[in-house]
This record gives structure tokens, C-alpha cells and sequence, in this order.
């Protein structure tokens, strides 16, 4: 390595298998793939810094994320096509001693100091300084009630304004299920519901419990179509003022509820059904014994539990990733569909249906990230631009991995089933 190079040179020779993209520095120094429409501008040395400091993808993030090095060629709301060339040379690995040397002489020992994090990064406890050590004793403990509302608000009260520009009108930030290939978001979502609404064979008079409801689309869906008593709960107060107001605007006062809490707060039983739709991420494998034990305790016999979830493509333990934990779902913790499916029957109860809609998520995904890119300045107003950029950034990169299989999206359908008794039919009733 050559040590007098220039900076994009520098940069772009730490990339595994090389820099995909064109990359242009501050210095002037031009690196990468040149003919590519898709480029980076490394515009400061702040970002510098962030990438020396943190080599990899959260180093990127920083620098990104603040403004530091600057997407050309792609829309900062669907940077899709841009990050697809991007993203999986991001791992830059460890350098040889003398390539290290190399890098550090080439770009200046100054920038291995890290520079304070971007304002939308969530630190990790040992990050947060003595103001907040009474606050961190209380939340030591991974998936403690007060952590997980402390992740929550993170990412989800960032505003309702801005999650109706980005989600669209059904205000429902899960996986879509689309009937055809031609159908909207919209017709995705409500197909979505209403699919989950048969599996779990909601009739008028029924009671359901929604944990994880977010702005209540379940619950009114149900409500609204099947004539079910609907209770929906989240962690954040600006979903649950939302979905009530929503509520009372459609006349649904006398069969739906959100209520702002903890689901392990709800003290009502004998539900026929209850859905988790978009939560079980948040859990923690190691909490899911007691979760789907809570669950199963809240159904009457034979009564019925639908779990939507992502989920990895195998049953391995993996890291998140620095980027998802600090940006965008801290805490949030993935596993295989087995071993949510061996968690489910280990509480008792019985799996009567498994299936993957990975593709789906894809497609939801290109929704909502044209959504941000549509809705751009009104979002960025909304929020921030770095806040909009994170948005960006994970959506595109989230999309990628579903159309990779490197995550999916499961539902898993089981039965209270006492006695050998389930209510189950000899098949199953409810369609595609």
C-alpha cells in the first residue's frame, strides 16, 4: 500500500473486494468504480474521522447519516439500487500490521479519535455518561419494562406526522401481504389484516388481544369487519393517542381499545384470540419462554395466537449488527422461525400452521421507501435530515436483505388445545 496516495485511494482500498461505487474526497482524490452513475463524496474530515474511528458499516452510518459523506446518484429516501452495489463490501475486516500502519500514516493518527456520534445514534449503556447512571440501573437488564420502553420511544415516537408520509393512510408499520402482484401498499396492508383476522376465525362477539398494537390497524380492522371486542397495547403513548383518536373517529368507541402500556400489564383473560404482529423482534430469544407463556395464559381453551414476526434464515445466534442497534432498533434481537416455533410449543401450545412470506416484505419495504423519497422535504421538516437519512438507509438496506433471504418474515398459528380438544378444523379454513 502505497502510503502517499490520496484519501479516496486510501479509503477505497479497504473495502473487500473493492469499492463498487465511485468515491470522491475532500482532497480531491478519486477512487473506486469511476464509470458508475452511484458515487460518494467524502466531504469533511469529521467523516473521515467517523470511518477511521469505526471502520465498517456503523463508521459509514456516522458519517453518512451526519452529512459527512453525501450519496450521489440515488435519492437519500430510496437510496435501493446505490446500496445494492454497497452492501455487502462494507466488512473491511482486519488489516495487516503493516497495511494499518500504511493506512493510519496515509490519513493521519489525529482521525482515529472518534468524534461524538450523530444525535439519532442510540448509545449503549456503558455509553451514556454519569448524568444518566441512575437512569441505567434501572435499565441493566436486557428487555427490563423500563429498557424496552426506552427502546421503543426511539424509534417509534419519532412523530405520527411523519410515519403517515412514510406508512401511507393504513398508519401500519409491519409486513404487507399483497394478493397479486399489481396491488397498492394500501390493498397489501388491508389484505394483510384480513387474512390474520381468518387464521385466527374472529367472529362477532369474540374478544382479541393486539400486544405490540402500534397504531391499531388490527384492532380496528377487526373491530370494524368481524364485530370482535378488540383491546390493542404498545409502549408508545404517541401510537396509542393516535389510534384512539382513530377510533373515535370511526364510531368504533364500543368494540376497540388501545391502551399505553406494557402488554405484561394486561391483567384480562379468556381472550378468544391474540395477535402479535411486529413484536415478538423486540422480546428477546431469551425472554420468549415467559412471553409465549403470557400469551398462552390470556386465550380461553381453544382459543388461538398468531405471531407475525421476522425472523433469520437459520436458528443460529448472530449479532444485529452496530447499525440496527444503534439507529434504528436497539435491543431488537432476531432468530429462526424454528425456534420461535419450539418456544411456542414449549409453552403449551399447539402449532397448527408455519408459513414464510420473506417476499412480501420486499415489496413493502419499495412502498414505504418511495413513500420517503415522495414525501422527502415534508419528512425532513417533520423530523431532520438525519433522521430522514437513517430512514433511508435502513428501509433500503432492509429491503436487500429480504430479497437476499438473509431475514424473513413468518406467521406462526397455534391453539390453546386442553384435553386434545383444539377447535380446530380438519382443514384449514382461511384461504391465501
Amino acid at each position: 500500500m502505497n502510503g502517499q496516495q490520496g484519501i479516496a485511494q486510501t479509503i477505497a482500498s479497504l473495502f473487500p473486494g473493492g469499492l463498487p461505487l465511485w468515491l470522491r474526497a475532500y482532497d480531491g482524490s478519486e477512487a473506486g468504480a469511476l464509470d458508475q452513475p452511484y458515487g460518494l463524496e467524502l466531504a469533511t474530515e469529521r467523516g473521515l474521522s467517523y470511518i477511521m474511528s469505526a471502520p465498517g458499516d456503523l463508521g459509514l452510518a456516522r458519517a453518512y447519516v451526519s452529512g459527512d459523506l453525501v450519496l450521489h446518484g440515488a435519492h437519500p429516501g430510496d437510496p435501493y439500487e446505490a446500496f445494492s452495489l454497497l452492501k455487502d463490501h462494507t466488512d473491511f475486516g482486519v488489516p495487516s500490521p503493516r497495511d494499518l500502519v500504511a493506512v493510519v500514516r496515509a490519513l493521519g493518527v489525529s482521525h482515529l479519535i472518534p468524534p461524538p456520534p450523530p444525535p439519532q445514534e442510540h448509545l449503549p449503556v456503558w455509553r451514556q455518561g454519569l448524568e444518566g447512571r441512575l437512569r441505567s440501573l434501572r435499565m441493566l437488564g436486557r428487555h427490563s419494562q423500563v429498557r424496552d420502553a426506552d427502546a421503543i420511544h426511539h424509534h417509534y415516537d419519532v412523530s405520527n406526522t411523519f410515519y403517515e408520509h412514510v406508512l401511507g393512510p393504513s398508519m401500519t408499520y409491519t409486513c404487507a401481504i399483497f394478493p397479486t402482484e399489481g396491488a397498492t401498499l394500501e390493498q397489501a396492508q388491508e389484505h394483510k389484516y384480513d387474512l390474520i383476522c381468518r387464521k385466527l376465525d374472529l367472529k362477532p362477539g369474540q374478544r382479541l388481544l393486539d400486544v405490540g398494537c402500534g397504531w391499531g390497524g388490527m384492532v380496528r380492522h377487526a373491530a370494524r369487519h368481524y364485530g370482535v371486542r378488540a383491546l390493542g397495547v404498545t409502549l408508545s403513548r404517541e401510537q396509542a393517542t393516535w389510534a384512539q383518536e382513530e377510533i373515535k373517529a370511526q364510531g368504533l368507541d364500543d368494540l376497540a381499545e388501545v391502551r399505553h402500556g406494557d402488554y405484561r400489564h394486561v391483567a384480562e383473560r379468556d381472550f378468544d384470540a391474540v395477535s402479535s404482529i411486529g413484536l415478538t423482534e423486540h422480546i428477546g430469544v431469551h425472554n420468549y419462554p415467559s412471553y409465549f407463556g403470557f400469551l398462552g395464559d390470556r386465550l380461553k381453551p381453544q382459543g388461538r395466537l398468531l405471531n407475525h414476526c421476522i425472523t433469520r434464515y437459520d436458528n443460529l445466534k448472530r449479532s444485529t449488527g452496530a447499525f440496527i442497534d444503534r439507529y434504528v432498533f436497539p435491543d431488537g434481537e432476531l432468530t429462526g422461525s424454528g425456534t420461535i416455533v419450539s418456544a411456542v410449543e414449549n409453552a403449551g401450545l399447539e402449532v397448527q400452521h408455519h408459513e414464510n412470506i420473506r417476499v412480501h416484505y420486499a415489496k413493502t419495504l419499495a412502498g414505504w421507501s418511495k413513500n420517503l423519497a415522495d414525501n422527502w422535504e415534508a419528512c425532513v421538516a417533520e423530523t431532520d435530515e438525519g433522521t430522514a437519512r437513517v430512514w433511508g438507509l435502513y428501509m433500503a438496506g432492509s429491503r436487500i436483505a429480504f430479497e437476499r433471504n438473509e431475514i424473513q418474515l413468518h406467521h406462526v398459528l397455534a391453539t390453546k388445545t386442553v384435553d386434545g380438544s383444539s377447535g380446530y378444523p380438519l382443514r384449514h379454513t382461511f384461504g391465501a
